[in-house]
């Protein structure tokens, strides 16, 4: 075992979207998304925080991420910023989550002024890399950032989830 090894938990909830699995470390969320799988959820996260294994969590310390999910798609958008994330990267990739949790339910962004928003705006190519590299879908809402040109741009989870997703916003 690593210095850094350690258990993380996790669960998978049903959406309107489909299932959602989330990784939690003692309530801190560390990677979530659409997919039952959470081996591929913890592949997304940086090795600094990647937990070596997950265990099931049953109700316990990650009740408020699941309960956040839930009021999320029952209309209350806004308790998904309410759940702490932590995600290691560069600092520019790591500044660029920490304003995109920012854009408020509803609107959307450009690369291009996501990019601002993160404090270099010549740095789209690099926005864009940390909506692709974000391991926590949702709670650091990369589906909010599209093309200058008003097209979705790209999404792990697919395009169509996107668009429900802004849709769903956009009526809240």
């Amino acid at each position: 075992m690593t210095e850094n090894a350690h258990t993380a938990s996790t669960f998978t909830t049903e959406t309107p979207d489909g299932p959602f699995t989330v990784i939690h470390d003692g309530g801190t969320l560390l990677a979530s998304g659409w997919t039952a799988d959470a081996d591929y959820l913890r592949a997304l996260i940086n090795p600094r925080l990647r937990p070596t294994e997950t265990t099931a969590d049953d109700g316990g310390e990650g009740k408020h991420i699941r309960d956040a999910v839930t009021a999320y798609y029952d209309g209350e958008t806004a308790r998904i910023d309410e759940i702490a994330v932590v995600q290691a990267g560069g600092p520019f990739i790591e500044q660029a989550w920490k304003v995109l949790r920012t854009v408020p339910a509803g609107q959307v962004r450009t690369y291009t002024e996501f990019a601002e928003m993160a404090g270099n705006p010549t740095a789209v190519r690099a926005a864009a890399m940390a909506c692709a590299s974000n391991a926590a879908a949702l709670f650091v809402p990369c589906h909010r950032v599209q093309r200058s040109d008003g097209t979705l741009g790209g999404f792990r989870y697919g395009l169509e989830i996107k668009r429900r997703l802004l849709d769903r916003e956009a009526q809240g």
